[in-house]
């Protein structure tokens, strides 16, 4: 095997304008592509620097269920700011709580797609 990397993750959205706006102005990710094209919108955001994108999949982009990812960690230097910037953005954030691999905060988009919060633990 030789794979190097996970190109995009599918984030099945009911809005894809409404899912842009939180994944770019609350979580600040950048637009990586937002492309029209049959059969739909092909709308992908990332965190600044990201190997792997996130592709915000509204209507008619497969048969995904708007709300159905789940366990989507993403990384972060400080848990406890994200998590306040959420909670002002008024996202309901659960956590964070301190665990011997970091420290991790769990939320839900929108749609409501599952994602953590992690600020890894020093070894």
């Amino acid at each position: 095997m030789n794979i190097t990397h996970a190109s995009f993750v599918t984030l099945p959205v009911t809005d894809q304008d409404r899912a842009l706006r939180f994944y770019r102005d609350v979580l600040g990710f950048e637009v990586t592509a937002d492309l029209r094209m049959p059969p739909g919108r092909w709308l992908q955001v990332a965190p600044k620097g990201a190997q792997t994108a996130f592709t915000l999949a509204g209507p008619g982009m497969g048969a995904f269920e708007p709300g159905s990812a789940r366990g989507i960690m993403l990384v972060t230097t400080d848990v406890d700011a994200d998590c306040a910037r959420l909670a002002e953005a008024g996202t309901e954030v659960q956590g964070p709580d301190e665990h011997p691999w970091g420290r991790m905060a769990s939320f839900r988009d929108p749609d409501g797609n599952g994602l953590m919060l992690l600020t890894e633990a020093h070894q």
